[in-house]
């Protein structure tokens, strides 16, 4: 995001001035801090004072080669050193060659090659600092820069928020920025409405007293309770049961709430971030979100954008998602040259969570130091889906899959279980165990 707080940097070591005028050039104009060294020595100092940057080099400086810095580096390091080289030698092609090197560029220098080599050494050093934020907020396009102005904005305040996008678009994550960004210090309570039973939903959020309904064999803190002095996400909001969303209005506006099969009211501060994949108005007029819960929960709307409308940023984020997986491996892989290419041009329907399901599938799938991002389709989710269709495509789980599959047709039956389970030829104790899982948060393809 915008309020990235270290800019990368780029150590770069010439003998010469042709690569050091070319590089800092470069550099600066992509908005990424240059340092200059002319001696093996000096490249020393800049390369540790650039620990999170990469470095870009020449082969043959006064005091020593470039290959003599390399071998004193940590495995990470090494990999973002890109070469540069007037050296024709079998030796040095070698060498340069190696994984250690994370790209290479012969010189005389040619220009686009060379902005390419700077261009993704570039494109890691940002993706390294990115991937260490807390708080997962990654981009840098218009729509992210407003989000970073927005949570800036609102988070301090007590004032609901409804987070509107596709899924997988990361609206959990900005919800917990809203929390983290907050004075409130109790704890950041997340339920997916469209998970849990709705004759359950009550239960869950509300909490009941022992002996309320059959199964009811102790009181049961809810959600509400849980989250006192803290936050309470409520996802997929548009799927609660409208008789639901009745109360869940009362409770709001009076501070309040009582057990299922209990008499006494029990105040409760618990601040509403709201989200739904659905457009709020359509799911008012198609019944599904009351329009006075709507208005009550959208005292400040946050819209994020699909995957599609984010330029640049699928690069970034593809970066980081490697880094990650380095961190979690230690290995030092790296995003093929080709790799920018495939992902500009695919639509990603399922956003980010497709995005993070195809760098860890081609990162396990690679061999060697570089990642390899198959070939993908171009077609792209539409904005709204009908009600009755569900879009699957290539690297969505078979969670998702089920999910996905569960919960439209509960929506399509009116949440009708022994329908559900006809239409989808299965028995009602395997949608119940499905809901069960849901709702325990054993769907780990929830972002």
């Amino acid at each position: 995001m915008a309020d990235t707080p270290h800019q990368p940097s780029l150590p770069i070591a010439d003998g010469g001035t042709a690569l050091t005028s070319a590089a800092v050039d470069f550099a600066r104009a992509q908005g990424v801090q240059a340092s200059v060294a002319h001696s093996l020595e000096e490249s020393r100092r800049a390369t540790a004072r650039g620990a999170k940057g990469a470095t870009a080099q020449d082969v043959t400086l006064p005091d020593g080669t470039t290959f003599d810095l390399l071998a004193e580096l940590d495995t990470r390091q090494r990999s973002r050193a890109a070469v540069a080289s007037g050296e024709t030698s079998l030796e040095a092609s070698r060498r340069a060659a190696e994984p250690a090197v994370a790209d290479y560029a012969p010189k005389p220098l040619y220009p686009p090659k060379f902005e390419s080599v700077l261009s993704q050494a570039s494109a890691r050093a940002l993706a390294q600092i990115a991937s260490a934020r807390p708080d997962g907020m990654i981009g840098d396009c218009d729509a992210m820069r407003q989000l970073a102005v927005d949570l800036d904005r609102v988070a301090p305040t007590s004032v609901s928020v409804l987070i509107t996008g596709e899924s997988g678009t990361g609206k959990e994550l900005v919800a917990r920025a809203v929390h983290d960004r907050s004075r409130r210090r109790g704890s950041f309570i997340a339920v997916n409405c469209g998970a849990i039973a709705p004759d359950l939903l009550a239960s869950h959020l509300f909490g009941h007293e022992r002996g309320s309904f059959t199964g009811a064999q102790q009181r049961h803190v809810g959600f509400f309770e849980q989250a006192h002095r803290g936050t309470l996400f409520l996802d997929e909001i548009t799927e609660m049961p409208p008789a639901l969303q009745v109360y869940l209005l009362r409770v709001l506006e009076t501070g309040e709430v009582t057990r299922v099969g209990g008499s006494e009211t029990i105040p409760v501060d618990v601040r509403i971030v709201a989200a739904t994949n659905r457009e709020p108005i359509q799911s008012i007029e198609q019944g599904k979100l009351r329009e006075d819960l709507y208005y009550r929960l959208a005292d400040f709307v946050i819209a994020l954008p699909p995957l599609r409308a984010r330029g640049s940023d699928v690069v970034l984020l593809a970066n980081v998602f490697v880094e990650r997986l380095n961190a979690e491996h230690g290995q030092a892989k790296q995003l093929a040259p080709d790799a920018e290419r495939m992902l500009v041009r695919h639509g990603w329907p399922g956003n980010i969570r497709e995005l993070r399901s195809v760098v860890q599938r081609a990162y396990l799938l690679s061999d060697g130091p570089l990642v390899r991002i198959p070939v993908l389709g171009r077609r792209a989710m539409p904005l709204h889906q009908d009600d009755s269709s569900i879009v699957f495509h290539v690297g969505m789980s078979y969670a998702d899959v089920e999910r996905e599959m569960l919960l439209k047709t509960l929506a399509k039956v009116d949440g009708d279980k022994t329908e559900a389970a006809r239409v989808l030829g299965v028995s009602v104790r395997t949608i119940h165990n499905q809901l069960a899982r849901l709702a325990t948060g054993e769907d780990a393809s929830h972002a």
